[in-house]
């Protein structure tokens, strides 16, 4: 079971858009050197959705290659359509990922027997570890605590993504499932609370521009130090804050190009911040120091 600090990689990209692969390779041996307990790949982060199926690919493929085992790599295969999905997954599977991360259908809103059958679905067609993912700010889709509960069931299914940012939920959930069923949050605001409470580990933006200190917070919240999980949650809160003063990932990409650890790239309709967003940011980065 993969545990701590998991980041949810950035897609670097050149002005004109094109993906950047001598800064994926520094970020990666950043984290290795960081402390990350592992990467997701193309989530919603990396940009799932403006990247067409051959790069979606080709950068896991290269991230896996690149890593050579020094961090598990989690891909991100989901789509709102199940054919998608397995495609996605199958394709991730084949170049040796160690999980791949599966959002909830977005847009087409499906029931939770919908929700159930597409997950059962993809897992019965690709055998490859798969952690689920929730984040109905995003898809507009909401997948119960019971849906969830029915799918650990299903072999190949290891894990959820919990990124409603609702504590009390999270901790339902944690009483729900079995001990061999990872949650992680996916809420960097609450995940050390969620972490505390049971959860595995941190699914994280915040940790793409600060992944030393995100790797111990997480690793403090596992080891049930309360006392530094305090001081370092209170150290993050206008970073975590800042990171989603507008849509992920235009924020974080943004910071990482103040860092000098990427270019000025993304994908219409994104685009970067400016203005009072920008300034936040800013401040920021500043008041962490870097």
């Amino acid at each position: 079971m993969i545990t701590g600090s998991i980041v949810a990689l950035v897609t670097p990209m050149h002005p004109d858009g094109q993906i950047d692969y001598s800064a994926l390779d520094g970020l990666l041996d950043w984290h290795v050197a960081a402390g990350t307990s592992a990467i997701v790949a193309v989530g919603t982060t990396g940009e799932s959705a403006t990247l067409d199926v051959h790069e979606h690919l080709d950068l896991i493929r290269h991230c896996v290659k690149y890593l050579a085992g020094r961090l598990p790599v989690i891909a991100g295969t989901g789509a709102n359509s199940t054919r998608e999905a397995i495609e996605l997954t199958r394709g991730a599977a084949s170049v040796g990922v160690d999980a791949c991360l599966l959002v909830t259908p977005y847009y087409n809103r499906p029931s939770q027997r919908g929700l159930y059958e597409h997950f059962k679905a993809v897992a019965e067609a690709v055998r490859v570890p798969q952690i689920l993912y929730n984040v109905p700010s995003r898809t507009a889709v909401d997948m119960s605590n019971e849906t969830t509960q029915r799918l650990c069931a299903v072999e190949n299914i290891v894990g959820i993504k919990d990124a409603t940012g609702d504590l009390g939920r999270g901790k339902q959930l944690l009483s729900m499932v079995p001990e061999d069923f990872a949650v992680y949050s996916g809420d960097d605001a609450t995940a050390a609370n969620l972490i505390l409470a049971g959860a595995k580990g941190n699914i994280s933006v915040t940790a793409n521009v600060v992944p030393e200190r995100v790797a111990a917070l997480c690793a403090a919240a596992l080891a049930g130090d309360e006392a530094t999980v305090r001081e370092l949650d209170e150290s993050l809160k206008g970073l975590n804050a800042a990171m989603f003063v507008e849509a992920n990932p235009m924020p974080v990409k943004y910071a990482l190009s103040k860092l000098g650890r990427m270019q000025q790239g993304i994908r219409l309709p994104l685009t970067f911040p400016e203005g009072d967003a920008a300034a936040l940011i800013d401040a920021a980065l500043e008041s962490m120091g870097v």
